[in-house]
């Protein structure tokens, strides 16, 4: 199916987001209340009930178009008179989101006579916070709602929420809805529009949808026009690249205080704000599209880099946000809106750094930005080293925290192979792989703005976390590294695919990556449509739980770009090849957009893959996950300040050629072709400085 292709009746809810705001309704476009589905903004579900009726009757949903993650069109048609089969009048009801909601609704008689419409349109708000609804019990808090003329509006008794909608057409209004009656010529449309305004702190939010906004907003959403442009010939893997790209801008948002400065959020539904360890292993993906964004998330998360010491928030000086919340029980949830509780979005943090200064980052803001990185390195070496090991470890402050604080969050996500929960505090392997990183990185740096003694003593902590890891974490007769060290220093010995984000960042010796491309090839692990997060062998294994079996996209895709990074290891490419091969399968059968996860059965019991029910869709890193992919296959890799290009491909061949357009590069925008082995690259500034 083609992004822009109709989907069929039944497939499910739609979700259509821009920034903060998303809304959730059936393939009708209605969104039923007493469930999940609504229009959300800033965390809050400001409409909890839009239900169209002609004639007394839902129409019949006919397909959905939903060619841009922030539109919909919704072609339906009224229930056909009393014995007849057919029906005579079309309902199309086109949507977007922006701060707010636009709906167009346009009756189109095909008849041969006029038609008498009586249209409905029911609205209520509960404005229930987002984890309320996630988590099924939204409370339906009361609210005041009147009608005036063609305005509708609702308020939260505190004041704090509330929504104004307005419609054309002359409709009439009650405190629970809006309703037309028109006599629609034969062959003629009817239209009306309806827009919905947010209210926050009795201050009404203004729109901005993409189609009416001003020259200067306007500019900005030519996004998808200014940022690299990857084309594959490939059909599937063309289709998955549109897709993303489309999702990853639908889900751009800008600080507001400094509108230049563009994070993505982590995903919609449930999670359309910034996270820190999602922005930032998206913004990572996502360099060869834009490396901007990296330099937008880096200083939206040092803005909001911990100061003190909060156990109720587990803010610590130096310490990366885990996520910011903006609803109107935020202070309640994790601690606050303000919630510090992962392990691993201070590492990268720095690693991320590093690679976007290779990558082009202003010198001034990366200069900017060290005081912040130091900060962190300050805190890896004290409050994130809880016993002076070397290692990073996580325990949470409170019983409101979450007791797993690295990607597998889940309070299963960390187990050994019998299923044996990890006891705090807990090392994660990837999140030492991430330190070593974030300590070469910030090596790099001292290099290029002359700080030899800086950058000696990081490659030497980088080097001693290296062998220290090997020795800690390597299970010899298995083959692989233990998930984990619990509080014991007990290796958590369940075989998992963080192992995949260890050879991301190079910290595997080569003995140790040669035994670990083997372990991984083996079906255990592999699904036939991406990586598994845990063996199908191990005691806590479950294809249908959230961090047990199931299966990560962007996992699966840190996995292939660690093989690529070993490229040289016996199995490592055809390895790559295959885990992408499946994924791409997926992919299609998702229409050409990743989910957040889905179920990890294998590829020759079912097919298409098992959804997962509360997967996001569109999700950052699910959608870059694509885009790391490509870049580790073409090995590609800068360095803008030294003016060295690297690229060493080597394609799945079925991909036939692919093409990178308008990648900037030391103030050039160069065009890279490449297939197989081989690659071209036309653009180059003088005197070129490549290597392959």
């Amino acid at each position: 199916m083609n992004a822009g292709d109709p989907a069929p009746h039944g497939q499910g809810q739609v979700t259509i987001v821009e920034g903060t705001t998303f809304s959730i309704c059936a393939p009708s476009g209605d969104m039923e209340p007493g469930g999940a589905q609504g229009l959300f903004f800033r965390d809050t579900r400001i409409i909890s009930r839009w239900q169209l009726r002609v004639d007394g009757q839902a129409p019949q949903p006919l397909s959905v178009v939903d060619a841009d993650a922030y539109a919909a069109r919704f072609m339906l048609r009224r229930q056909p008179a009393a014995g007849h089969a057919d029906s005579t009048l079309l309902v199309v009801r086109e949507r977007c989101v922006g701060e707010g909601m636009r709906e167009f609704v346009t009756l189109t008689n095909v008849g041969r006579e006029a038609t008498l419409v009586h249209l409905e349109l029911h609205v209520d708000s509960d404005f229930a916070d987002l984890f309320a609804v996630k988590e099924g019990h939204a409370g339906g808090s009361a609210t005041h709602s009147t009608a005036s003329g063609v305005n509708l509006v609702f308020s939260r008794p505190d004041g704090s929420r509330g929504l104004l909608v307005h419609a054309t057409g002359e409709p009439t209004s009650t405190h629970n809805g809006l309703s037309w009656q028109v006599v629609i010529p034969a062959r003629d449309e009817w239209r009306t529009e309806i827009v919905v305004h947010p209210v926050v702190e009795s201050r009404r939010i203004e729109p901005r949808f993409r189609d009416h906004m001003a020259p200067e907003e306007a500019e900005a959403h030519t996004w998808r026009r200014n940022v690299t442009s990857i084309r594959a010939q490939h059909q599937d893997l063309n289709l998955v690249l549109r897709r993303s790209v489309r999702d990853l801008d639908a889900l751009r948002i800008s600080t507001g205080e400094e509108p230049g400065q563009t994070f993505v959020a982590a995903g919609a539904p449930w999670f359309m704000t910034l996270f820190g360890r999602d922005s930032l292993l998206t913004s990572w993906m996502t360099l060869p599209l834009d490396p901007k964004l990296a330099v937008g998330t880096l200083h939206t998360l040092a803005a909001l880099q911990g100061r003190g010491v909060d156990p109720r928030t587990e803010e610590e000086p130096g310490r990366i946000l885990h996520e910011l919340r903006l609803g109107p029980q935020s202070a309640s949830a994790l601690g606050g809106t303000h919630y510090y509780g992962t392990i691993d979005a201070s590492p990268l943090f720095v690693a991320l750094l590093g690679e976007a200064w290779r990558w082009g980052a202003a010198e001034s803001d990366v200069r900017a930005l060290l005081p912040a990185a130091d900060a962190v390195l300050a805190w890896l070496d004290g409050y994130g080293d809880r016993d002076g090991d070397g290692f990073v470890e996580y325990q949470r402050a409170t019983d409101r925290g979450l007791f797993n604080q690295g990607w597998k969050d889940s309070w299963d996500g960390v187990n050994d192979a019998a299923g044996q929960l990890a006891e705090p505090p807990v090392a994660l392997a990837e999140v030492q792989a991430y330190a070593y990183a974030a300590w070469l990185a910030r090596a790099d740096l001292a290099d290029a703005f002359g700080e030899p003694a800086v950058a000696d003593n990081c490659r030497q902590r980088a080097e001693k976390l290296r062998a220290r890891f090997a020795e800690a974490f390597w299970l010899h007769d298995e083959g692989f590294f233990a998930i984990a060290l619990d509080g014991r220093k007990r290796q958590m010995d369940a075989m998992s695919s963080n192992v995949g984000h260890c050879l991301w960042t190079g910290i595997v010796t080569d003995e140790h990556a040669e035994r670990l491309v083997a372990r991984l090839s083996q079906p255990d692990m592999d699904s036939g449509f991406g990586l598994r997060t845990l063996s199908d062998r191990s005691g806590a294994y479950n294809p249908m739980s959230y961090h047990n079996g199931s299966v990560w996209p962007h996992d699966t895709a840190l996995c292939v770009a660690g093989l690529m990074r070993y490229a040289h290891i016996p199995g490592a490419v055809e390895l790559a090849h295959r885990l992408t091969a499946g994924l791409l399968r997926a992919a299609t059968a998702f229409g050409g957009r990743l989910p957040e996860l889905f179920c990890g059965f294998a590829a020759d019991q079912f097919h298409p893959p098992v959804p997962y029910p509360t997967s996001c869709s569109p999700q950052a890193w699910a959608s870059a996950a694509p885009l790391l992919i490509v870049r580790a296959f073409l090995g590609l890799d800068m360095n803008v300040p030294r003016g060295e290009l690297v690229l060493r491909p080597r394609l799945p061949q079925e991909w036939g050629t692919v093409t990178l357009d308008r990648l900037p590069f030391n103030g050039s925008l160069l065009k890279i072709t490449a297939s197989g082995t081989e690659a071209e690259v036309q653009g180059l500034p003088e005197p070129p400085n490549v290597s392959g």
